[in-house]
């Protein structure tokens, strides 16, 4: 894997999810492929749409989603500075069974 050098905000700026005034209570930081639904699942590596029933998208410190989206970034982006990749705050509905990106489908353009 290369050691490719990320600034610190490659992902967006860093932010304390307890600190966030949000519509829905987060259950934890997941690193979401912008334009999309997808988020990048702990245990396989890849990305997937919310909707996927195995999908574990959340991590516990925003450090730890920062290292997962380097590490996909380093495995699937020729161009390091392309990944079109944000770490963002989500939560779970119980009754849907499913993760929600709690500031919906974010965009990588305004």
């Amino acid at each position: 894997m290369p050691d490719t050098q990320f600034p610190a905000d490659a992902f967006g700026d860093r932010f304390d999810i307890t600190a966030l005034p949000l519509p829905r209570p987060p259950a934890g930081y997941a690193v979401q492929l912008l334009d999309t639904d997808q988020l990048l699942d702990q245990a396989t590596g890849e990305l997937a749409p919310v909707r996927t029933p195995q999908l574990k998208p959340l991590f516990a410190s925003f450090d730890d989603a920062y290292a997962a989206a380097r590490r996909w970034v380093d495995n699937h982006c020729s161009d390091p500075t392309e990944h079109h990749l944000a770490i963002v705050p989500a939560g779970y509905d119980s009754l849907l069974e499913r993760h929600v990106l709690i500031y919906g489908v974010l965009c990588t353009r305004p």
